[in-house]
């Protein structure tokens, strides 16, 4: 609005005034309002305050590059991106929920216990996973306290401190989590009744037999469902058609734009001169950096372990320099080349001192490696240079038993020194992710031969020519469709259409199309009934789409739902039907066999079956009938019960009561436990419901 007072200036103001209202009007009615807010960093409100996209994005980043650290992926897949999303999100508001509750209740965690969950000799879980010990399950001090050391030395806007400080306060906030859940936790009680009811329900067993008439025998087409058959569903079960947040479903075709014959062949042109490049290449790291599509380091690989079963079967028979292909496996023509092939130890028994370069510098490091291997070499034990670096006194340096491990467990800069040397070796090797390592080679068990193998790929893509024919096959297609006849048009191309069913806002990838942010993002814009605005492109996909229904956040009307109950309420009409069939079995009859015989089914004896565990033999779960059974007397013919597979009529033989209980203590115990851990859940989504949590991601994300 700033833009278009500036722009024409208080000259128009009546008419632009006039305008803007009407342009309010319009936004309104279209998206509930959201445009009166005119805030464009509020990414949704929690109990009337404000969620704000600036401070989200920063957080999202944040937890992007510990998943990408922690995952060792250097890009993000969008199902990934979608669920760090989703993660940051509820973490930020159900964070913002529980200050606001903490604060009524006076709750603070003071900097001695933050402390002591740092520094303390019962840490937080999460100082031990960071900076443990694997083989002792404690944390390494000297490595926690050299970190410290570092931060604090480290200057005001070095990433590592402010994850270091994000870290110590995401401890302080999970610790208030832990109090609020506790003061609601220890409110939680079960009493002797409840026990004893549950022990009841676990151990009393029903034996029946029953009779059914299964709501498949019945044709769809013999049953006519009626608006009053619906309403009356959609009424009975009202409470379950509630919409947690706003959803979008819509029709879509997919234009494939994958390579042609021509262009495979062009491919594979490419691919064979640059074979014959690659033969006569005398660095063939260098060469597969340069020219390959996917970036493979080269590394040494056992027999059956990461060679391509097409190679594996041929390079350890093979010579130096032995090509392979170009061949096409998983959308690319590939060339392989035998670089080196060796016998290797298959295991590697070692211990190390390693030196940390960052504070001295990677030149100082290595002198210093030397100088100790030249103490080993001149018969000074390394059994006792590992102890007196294993304390952690000596800053920078530390010692420690790598154990026995095989090819694959280290980083390559380790792997393929190392698994050269032989026992009694003691060697220096530098790796850029950790520093200098002396390393002493104590035992080798095994041996077996190895291969490096340099691998090129050339992906096969669709060529720009391929590209411009479907791309305007599609916008044809898009330029012939009206709001009403996107199926017919379908239709008529030959093009299977396909459904993305309640799409939340945030969601990154439909049925068939793994990145389908902008198609979503295009639907939360659009009214029912719209095309797409435009040939949505996605990898080889060219997609239109065609908006079907919004179902809103909250209640749900019977039109909303109506396609989705559609099943259970011809159910509910059959069951009628099928009701009034058994009834007239049981008119005049006093058992379960004459009723099976009027209506021409078998009886099913049933044994040992209990209330809390309500599953039929060969059916499935009928809560409705197990109930029914255990509310009844024995040797009594039942009325017609509808349950979820059919309609049954049953006659209870008997009960066996369990023994009695005397000690509730267990069951307590038990009841508590599940209790508690459901509570957990329970609580964050009581507060969530209360807060009145608005979302407006759709728009930003």
């Amino acid at each position: 609005m700033g833009f278009l007072r500036e722009r024409m200036g208080k000259i128009l103001a009546f008419f632009i005034g006039f305008a803007l209202l009407a342009f309010i009007i319009g936004e309104v009615a279209r998206s509930g309002g959201s445009f009166l807010r005119d805030d464009r960093n509020k990414l949704g409100e929690v109990g009337g305050e404000k969620v704000e996209y600036d401070k989200f994005n920063k957080l999202f980043e944040q937890n992007s590059q510990q998943f990408k650290q922690q995952s060792q992926q250097a890009n993000l897949t969008p199902q990934f991106t979608a669920y760090i999303q989703e993660n940051t999100w509820n973490n930020m508001i159900s964070q913002m929920i529980l200050t606001k509750e903490v604060e009524k209740l006076g709750l603070v965690v003071g900097d001695d216990e933050v402390n002591s969950m740092v520094n303390g000799t019962n840490p937080d879980p999460q100082i031990v996973q960071a900076f443990g010990n694997p083989q002792t399950g404690k944390v390494d001090v000297a490595k926690f306290n050299q970190f410290k050391q570092n931060v604090q030395a480290s200057k005001a806007d070095d990433p590592v401190r402010a994850q270091w400080d994000a870290f110590i306060d995401g401890l302080g906030k999970n610790k208030l989590n832990e109090k609020y859940q506790a003061i609601v936790t220890n409110s939680l009680y079960i009493n002797s009744l409840e026990a004893k009811e549950d022990y009841t329900a676990k151990n009393k067993l029903a034996n029946f037999k029953y009779v059914t008439l299964d709501y498949a025998s019945v044709p769809d087409n013999k049953v006519t469902i009626t608006d009053a058959d619906y309403q009356a569903y959609y009424d009975e079960h009202k409470n379950q058609f509630k919409a947690p947040q706003e959803t979008r479903t819509f029709d879509y075709v997919s234009f494939n734009a994958s390579a042609s014959k021509a262009d495979s062949a062009a491919t594979k042109t490419q691919a064979e001169k640059m074979a014959a490049d690659f033969k006569a290449s005398t660095n063939d790291s260098l060469f597969v950096q340069i020219n390959s599509e996917t970036k493979v380091p080269l590394a040494y690989l056992h027999k059956g372990k990461g060679l391509d079963p097409k190679l594996d079967s041929v390079m350890f028979t093979a010579s130096n320099g032995f090509m392979v292909g170009p061949y096409l496996s998983n959308g690319s023509y590939k060339i392989a080349k035998l670089v080196d092939s060796r016998v290797e130890p298959d295991s590697i028994k070692a211990r190390h001192i390693l030196i940390d370069p960052s504070g001295m510098g990677l030149d100082k490091a290595k002198a210093k490696a030397d100088s100790i291997k030249k103490l080993v070499d001149g018969g000074k034990s390394f059994a006792e240079l590992s102890a007196l670096y294993a304390t952690g006194k000596v800053p920078a340096m530390k010692a420690e038993d790598l154990g026995t491990f095989g090819r694959g467990r280290m980083v390559p800069e380790f792997d393929n020194p190392v698994f050269t040397f032989k026992k009694g070796d003691v060697k220096v090797i530098i790796t850029p992710q950790f520093g200098v390592h002396i390393v002493q080679i104590e035992d080798t068990k095994g041996s077996s031969k190895v291969v490096k193998v340099a691998l090129v790929d050339v992906p096969l893509k669709a060529s720009s020519t391929t590209q411009t024919e479907v791309y305007s096959k599609a916008q044809r297609f898009l330029g012939n469709l009206t709001k009403e006849n996107f199926a017919a048009e379908a239709k008529k191309e030959g093009m299977a259409t396909k459904t993305a069913t309640d799409v939340n806002g945030i969601a990154g990838s439909i049925p068939g199309v793994e990145s389908a942010r902008d198609i979503v993002k295009w639907a939360f814009t659009a009214e029912k009934g719209d095309f797409s605005d435009k040939v949505y492109i996605t990898g080889n996909q060219y997609i239109v789409a065609h908006l079907v229904s919004v179902k809103p956040q909250g209640q749900l009307s019977l039109d909303d739902v109506k396609k989705q109950i559609e099943p259970m309420v011809k159910n509910k009409v059959k069951g009628k039907l099928l009701a009034d069939k058994l009834q007239a079995a049981l008119n005049g009859s006093t058992t379960i066999d004459q009723v099976a015989q009027k209506a021409g089914v078998k009886v099913n004896p049933i044994q040992n079956i209990v209330f809390a565990n309500p599953i039929i033999p060969g059916s499935s779960a009928e809560y409705k009938v197990i109930g029914t059974v255990f509310g009844s007397k024995p040797n009594k013919l039942s009325k017609p019960v509808e349950g979820q597979q059919g309609v049954f009529v049953f006659t209870l033989d008997s009960f066996v009561n369990p023994a009695a209980v005397t000690n509730t203590v267990r069951e307590k115990e038990q009841l508590g436990q599940a209790l508690l851990q459901r509570s957990r859940s329970l609580i964050f989504d009581a507060l969530k419901d209360k807060a009145n949590v608005k979302d407006y991601r759709a728009k930003f994300l």
